[in-house]
């Protein structure tokens, strides 16, 4: 196996490992309320995040920047927690322009953090290698696949329960975000770094 596809399958198997449900969650959370046919914007969207965690990965590699893992680990369910609220706070199942703006911003500025929680990983793994950009570039693109694939098949089960099941989006919606709020919130509670 290639260090390219070490790294990839790393990337993958970091961002759809359940025991890492928070950064499901998160994901879940930030995706929950589109439909498939804003596909392109929610690409877009996740590719924020990644984008967002990319830059911390790399300086944190690089040792550029050190967070202390117990507020980071705080900080991620606090970060679904918001994000689950802003779907519970959207009236409306139609597509708004400024909540995607929002949601835009919000999933950059939270890689930044979810970044962080990846870093002490990724450090402990690459602490070996030569170069730090293939095994960057390949992990980041694990994650990026690996979240591609989370929000499908998240699309896949809200389309079947919305369009086959009839459930009202707003409903699911609801739903799947006061689930998450109620996850995180025991999550950031049980992670008080104080």
């Amino acid at each position: 196996m290639s260090i390219f596809e070490l790294y990839l399958k790393l990337g993958i198997d970091h961002i759809a490992d359940i025991k890492g449900y928070d950064h499901i969650l998160f994901i879940l959370s930030l995706t929950i309320v589109y439909q498939i046919k804003f596909w392109k914007k929610l690409l877009i969207l996740i590719t924020a995040f990644t984008a967002g965690h990319t830059l911390t990965l790399v300086l944190a590699s690089l040792n550029i920047i050190k967070v202390s893992t117990s507020w980071i680990e705080f900080l991620i369910p606090i970060t679904i927690f918001i994000t689950a609220l802003v779907n519970v706070l959207q009236k409306s199942d139609k597509f708004v322009n400024s909540s995607h703006r929002f949601k835009y911003l919000a999933a950059l500025f939270f890689g930044l953090i979810h970044g962080l929680g990846f870093s002490n990983y990724l450090r402990a793994m690459i602490s070996g290698e030569d170069s730090l950009v293939l095994p960057l570039l390949s992990f980041n693109l694990g994650i990026e696949i690996g979240q591609i694939v989370i929000v499908l098949i998240a699309l896949g089960i809200s389309l079947l329960v919305v369009d086959l099941f009839q459930v009202k989006r707003r409903d699911w919606n609801l739903l799947i975000s006061g689930g998450a709020m109620g996850i995180s919130l025991v999550l950031a509670l049980e992670r008080i770094p104080w």
